[in-house]
């Protein structure tokens, strides 16, 4: 049974963020909102939240996970930017976008691309997310909690909460969030390649 967490949009609660992180220290599977839509969430290094992540979604081993960063200076410690690439993720962060780069050695093997070796990355402008990553310190392995053959993410953490309390440890909630994922650009070969249109404009990468 999932663990019910009520997050103040604008002014999140510290003893909740840190019980939230704490969890996630421990091992725990969330679901928590974002700039975007929900998503799922787990520490970095856990295999078993990769497990159950894929399980949920029915992902096979080509899925790009997204380590959800807190700002610059964490992102560049998990992938390699060139000066180009750097401009343009710079300009376009915090906000509604996952970039694909090849991943660095800190990256655990298991989250790389099998083939490519890049992993997605992104900064999300949303307060309670970013109050959680800095409590945790470090990225969250991340993945949109779109459900297999539904074509949009749930909205309402009671409603998360409902339908999959059997399979998640906790639910952050802080009011109603989007519906529209992440836009995701590739950048694994020095050019920007739309792979996904969503939430974040696309029209600075065309």
């Amino acid at each position: 049974m999932a663990k019910y967490f009520d997050v103040h949009p604008d002014n999140p609660q510290p003893r909740t963020i840190s019980q939230v992180a704490d969890s996630i220290r421990q091992g725990a599977l969330i679901a928590y909102p974002t700039d975007s839509c929900y998503a799922l969430g787990c520490r970095l290094g856990s295999r078993d939240g990769i497990d159950r992540i894929r399980t949920i979604r029915h992902l096979d081993d080509r899925h790009h996970f997204t380590l959800v960063c807190q700002d610059f200076a964490q992102l560049g410690q998990f992938v390699r930017v060139d000066n180009d690439v750097f401009r343009a993720i710079k300009a376009s962060t915090p906000g509604s976008y996952t970039f694909i780069l090849p991943a660095t050695k800190e990256v655990p093997r298991m989250l790389q691309h099998p083939k490519k070796k890049t992993v997605g990355v992104r900064i999300p402008d949303h307060v309670v997310t970013q109050a959680l990553l800095a409590e945790l310190g470090e990225p969250l392995l991340s993945s949109t909690l779109l459900l297999p053959d539904e074509e949009e993410p749930m909205t309402q953490g009671w409603e998360i909460k409902d339908r999959l309390d059997h399979v998640l440890d906790a639910v952050v909630d802080s009011g109603e969030c989007g519906t529209e994922p992440t836009t995701v650009i590739d950048f694994s070969d020095g050019e920007a390649e739309i792979v996904r249109r969503g939430a974040g404009d696309t029209s600075r990468f065309e």
